[in-house]
């Protein structure tokens, strides 16, 4: 993996500082992306609690930061969801997503909103891709698997599957840190029974022609790649909800 690419990836403290508001104004409230908040996604869908609805909460990398809208994995999973015709909740039709990423945002910010989001949009599948900002500020490892298991409790609790999204760290940041940061995400996974992604850039990290002129940021060259590898565990889901 490149070491600039993967040391910062979705991790902007300086850099993002300003694309926060960028992504809030691409959404319709701030937590929702435009176009997917889909208001209204149905009357059976409010009447049954959880909606045909996914929820995306992560960081840069999820939020299309550097990018025309619609470019990111988001929004082309919306698009793939819509062309396949999957759906959640054994309610009929294709899903819909609701983007409430937020560039340079932590697992602490993301479980700050997390619980206003899930009850404000009732989805099927929350994917939770959070965690590099932490690396990126040296926080307490701890820390981040307690807010990501927060919001896994939180998910599950209102009928929502979770969908756990992880990062893989460079040599850079030492290895004991980086064992332990891959190993959270892990071990959430196995605790609380959940998919996982082990890492949202497998496959291209090494390759700087997948990023953007900062290095950091995958361009949109990258963002299919990205898709391909949460796509299978979603669709597993996807599966387990249609059959029961």
């Amino acid at each position: 993996m490149t070491k600039l690419a993967t040391a910062n990836a979705g991790s902007d403290a300086g850099s993002d500082a300003g694309s926060d508001a960028a992504s809030a104004a691409g959404s319709k409230t701030g937590d929702g992306k435009a176009g997917n908040g889909k208001a209204g996604a149905g009357a059976a869908e409010a009447a049954s609690g959880t909606g045909n609805r996914i929820l995306v909460v992560g960081d840069s990398l999820s939020a299309e930061y550097g990018l025309k809208r619609g470019s990111g994995w988001v929004g082309l999973l919306e698009e793939r969801l819509q062309r396949d015709q999957v759906g959640f909740a054994n309610l009929p039709g294709a899903a819909t997503v609701i983007n409430a990423s937020i560039s340079g945002e932590t697992t602490a910010g993301g479980w700050t909103r997390f619980p206003g989001l899930v009850e404000r949009h009732q989805p099927a599948i929350a994917i939770i891709a959070l965690g590099s900002n932490d690396a990126l500020r040296g926080l307490d490892l701890s820390s981040t698997e307690r807010n990501l298991g927060m919001m896994i409790d939180t998910a599950q609790e209102a009928g929502a599957q979770p969908l756990l999204v992880g990062m893989i760290l460079p040599p850079n940041y030492g290895k004991a840190y980086a064992t332990r940061f891959a190993a959270v995400y892990a071990g959430l996974a196995k605790r609380h029974q959940i998919p996982l992604v082990p890492f949202l850039m497998a496959g291209f990290a090494e390759d700087l022609g997948f990023f953007q002129a900062d290095r950091i940021h995958p361009n949109e060259r990258a963002q299919p790649l990205m898709l391909d590898n949460v796509w299978p565990e979603l669709l597993k889901l996807a599966t387990a909800s249609a059959k029961g």
